[in-house]
């Protein structure tokens, strides 16, 4: 059996910890029943068998499939990765939804335990409790979401078809632990209704296509500059890409990746043409956005 989980990019800006998107760049998985358990890796980490995210996934597999089934059985396990690792863009999230997955569909065949994705997503929380970066993995789309007594409550929409995310991927990563623990405990109200409004006014304009809004809408003032200072080249990164038209500019996840938003191919190939040439240690990627999030085939 395979399946495909989508890149992520979260936040976007003003919506920290609530607002995310899939993007067309996927980990593929292959999984089948086997007498000896086996695992290939290709593509990102790749060199090191052993990584760390294919031992998150292991391990989530083993624990769940053995609580859906009571059985400790063995698999063969292939992994094609392209989303790069702890770079911003939700690869810890698509190993958890996948590892879920992977679990719910060898339990499934073995014992006829029905499940869908929303099913899948509410057991992620268990090891993801921000579902930002879960959500739009499993469920595809632009996703604002929000956890409450174990289950994710979420909106899903999809977006205008002509945009294009701009990616820019540095060449080296920002650790998201020590990321998330140099942010302040505490927040004033003013700055805590500068990203409510500003997050609120981004949806607003994603979903009603009023794009010119999305500038003054991503503004953020919780997260991004504390965690932008650990590299500060991405300031420039930001800089260029409005400079050269990107309806919006944001830090992706906790970084290092960046995320702009384009109005349509054209205006995409002139934003990464111009990073491209100001960065040339940092990889550029113009992607569209998956609507599917996981999906089975």
């Amino acid at each position: 059996m395979n399946f495909v989980v989508p890149a992520t990019s979260a936040n976007l800006g003003s919506g920290f910890d609530a607002l995310g998107v899939a993007l067309k760049f996927y980990n593929e998985i292959e999984i089948n029943s086997a007498t000896f358990a086996s695992v290939s890796l290709h593509g990102e980490g790749a060199k090191f068998l052993k990584t760390c995210n294919q031992n998150i996934f292991i391990n989530i597999f083993n624990k769940t499939y053995e609580n859906l089934t009571g059985s400790t059985d063995t698999f063969r396990f292939k992994f094609i990765n392209n989303i790069p690792l702890s770079r911003g863009l939700g690869s810890s999230s698509a190993v958890i939804i996948s590892a879920l997955s992977a679990a719910y569909l060898m339990a499934a065949k073995k014992i006829g335990v029905a499940f869908d994705k929303r099913e899948i997503l509410n057991a992620a929380l268990a090891y993801e409790s921000h579902p930002d970066n879960i959500t739009p993995a499993a469920m595809g789309g632009f996703c604002a979401a929000v956890a409450n007594e174990g289950k994710v409550i979420f909106s899903k929409n999809l977006l205008d078809r002509d945009l294009r995310a701009v990616i820019v991927i540095p060449n080296k990563p920002i650790n998201t632990r020590h990321s998330r623990s140099a942010l302040p405990k505490k927040v004033s109200i003013k700055d805590a209704t500068f990203n409510i409004s500003r997050s609120s006014l981004l949806t607003a304009a994603l979903l009603t296509r009023d794009y010119d809004l999305l500038r003054e809408a991503s503004r953020d003032r919780l997260h991004e500059e504390i965690r932008m200072a650990q590299m500060p080249e991405l300031f420039a990164v930001r800089e260029n890409a409005l400079a050269s038209g990107a309806l919006m500019s944001s830090l992706s996840g906790s970084g290092s990746s960046f995320f702009s938003l384009a109005r349509d191919q054209g205006a995409a190939s002139k934003i990464a043409v111009s990073l491209a040439a100001k960065f040339p240690g940092f990889r550029v990627e113009i992607l569209e956005f998956d609507e599917e999030g996981l999906r089975f085939f």
